[in-house]
């Protein structure tokens, strides 16, 4: 992966994934995918546009729409269904081939979920069917209980869909507790993703001092326990962890005034995991974390592309266009070649 040393080092990847990453629609895509196509091969890109991205017109228009926002990069969206309780086994079978797999947010847990999931206990039919037709199932996993709990509490009802339905691929998607890295390895069929403001933040970075809209977000930051307990897990190399940003842009204006949710890393994303792994002598095993782990979980084979940082020392923007970025104004140590 690596070469030199010093101010020369190099870091190569191949073929980096961001597996969870919210790219919207019209303008704010435009200028936000490149961020995005620029480091990676391929992303996971959120269904919770508006209108959201839950029948397959919608699909096909919103994957061309994000190929032409992240030219000219050699770059693969891969956009889940916004999960409906309605779909059917012949809608969801005829569009296998195109399918990626279905993402389900409860009703109003995050932005634009408002059209989620009312009630999980009628979600069961479509589950049925997506294990017959391995199609894997993401999870926004919140209740809309006391919001430091949330996830916690979520993790009965990915017990319940992992017992019930043990050959649904299964991902917990942007991990915060201790909670859900211990149910982790409970099950085969379970994985996880992991953003880069839950491996590094807790919520003291956030209301600690004065108050940092920018890192809002949700699932919101937990403890240093919590923190720490996911950083152990990312470096513990456990091959069911892979990388998901969750970045989510909203101009200043709105994390200022309406405290809308989502932290904007998208320009950042390897340069700080770089920064992480380095820190804890582990780069050897970023690869597998921003790659190889979600290629083999999804049988996924993106674009063949290396992406390559070097250790050269930079300023992050203190705004790009109307959006603030989680690190402005920070030097970071690594940056893409």
């Amino acid at each position: 992966m690596g070469k030199g040393h010093g101010t020369d080092m190099k870091l190569s990847l191949k073929s980096p994934l961001d597996m969870h990453v919210h790219l919207r629609q019209d303008d704010m895509l435009r200028h936000v995918a490149p961020f995005t196509s620029a480091q990676f091969a391929g992303a996971v890109c959120m269904p919770n546009t508006l209108p959201p991205v839950d029948n397959m017109e919608r699909f096909h228009e919103y994957v061309r729409q994000v190929k032409a926002a992240a030219a000219p990069h050699a770059f693969e969206p891969y956009v889940p269904l916004f999960f409906r309780d309605d779909f059917s086994r012949e809608m969801l079978t005829e569009a296998r081939d195109d399918l990626f797999a279905l993402k389900l947010y409860p009703a109003g847990v995050t932005t634009n979920s408002e059209g989620g999931v009312a009630e999980l206990t009628k979600i069961e039919p479509v589950l049925d069917i997506m294990q017959d037709l391995d199609l894997p199932l993401l999870v926004h996993g919140e209740t809309n209980g006391y919001s430091p709990d949330r996830e916690r509490e979520f993790v009965a009802v990915y017990e319940h869909i992992a017992t019930t339905f043990p050959k649904l691929r299964l991902i917990m998607e942007h991990i915060t507790t201790k909670d859900s890295v211990a149910f982790l390895d409970k099950h085969e069929n379970v994985f996880c993703t992991v953003t880069l403001h839950h491996l590094l933040y807790t919520l003291d970075d956030m209301l600690g001092g004065l108050f940092n809209p920018f890192l809002f977000c949700k699932p919101i930051l937990k403890s240093a326990e919590d923190r720490d307990v996911i950083q152990a897990l990312v470096l513990s190399g456990n091959k069911k962890v892979m990388f998901g940003s969750d970045s989510a842009p909203h101009t200043e204006v709105l994390k200022r005034t309406e405290g809308m949710a989502g932290c904007f890393t998208a320009p950042v994303l390897l340069p700080m995991l770089a920064q992480f792994f380095e820190d804890h002598e582990a780069l050897e095993l970023l690869q597998a974390f921003v790659s190889d782990n979600a290629r083999r979980i999804y049988r996924l084979s993106p674009p063949e592309r290396t992406v390559v940082l070097e250790r050269e020392a930079w300023t992050v923007p203190p705004r790009y266009g109307s959006i603030v970025p989680v690190n402005a104004g920070e030097t970071l140590r690594w940056k893409l070649a």
